[in-house]
């Protein structure tokens, strides 16, 4: 069974900043891609960021320039590096792992709140 273990969330200053990181167990050797989501107050979820093994990287344009994605070595842990945070930065954020066409596998979420 797939387990994604989130961690880094917090409470932090506008202008602060966090270091997110997730380490997917059970699953398969390397997602084909990694990413962030996150979910604020009544929104949607959205996509955050994402890297595929290639290394490539997608940044949605709310956070481009103050959020930085990266994969560790063993090929199935990602983090997510937030500098410059904003209130409207406040959401539960989840990792996923991309594989058999879609984000199939998802972490539990971890809270992070920006207060002014």
């Amino acid at each position: 069974q797939v387990q994604m273990e989130e961690s880094g969330g917090g409470l932090v200053q506008a202008g602060g900043s966090l270091r997110l990181s997730c380490a997917a167990s059970g699953g398969p050797l390397s997602y084909y891609a990694m990413a962030w989501f996150r979910q604020g107050p009544g929104k949607e979820r959205e996509i955050v960021a994402s890297i595929r093994l290639s290394g490539d990287t997608y940044y949605a344009d709310s956070v481009k320039g103050r959020f930085s994605i990266s994969r560790g070595k063993t090929g199935n842990t990602v983090y997510l590096q937030m500098n410059n945070l904003k209130r409207e930065d406040t959401a539960v954020y989840y990792c996923a792992g991309h594989r058999s066409g879609d984000y199939r596998d998802w972490g539990q979420g971890t809270q992070v709140t920006v207060s002014s």
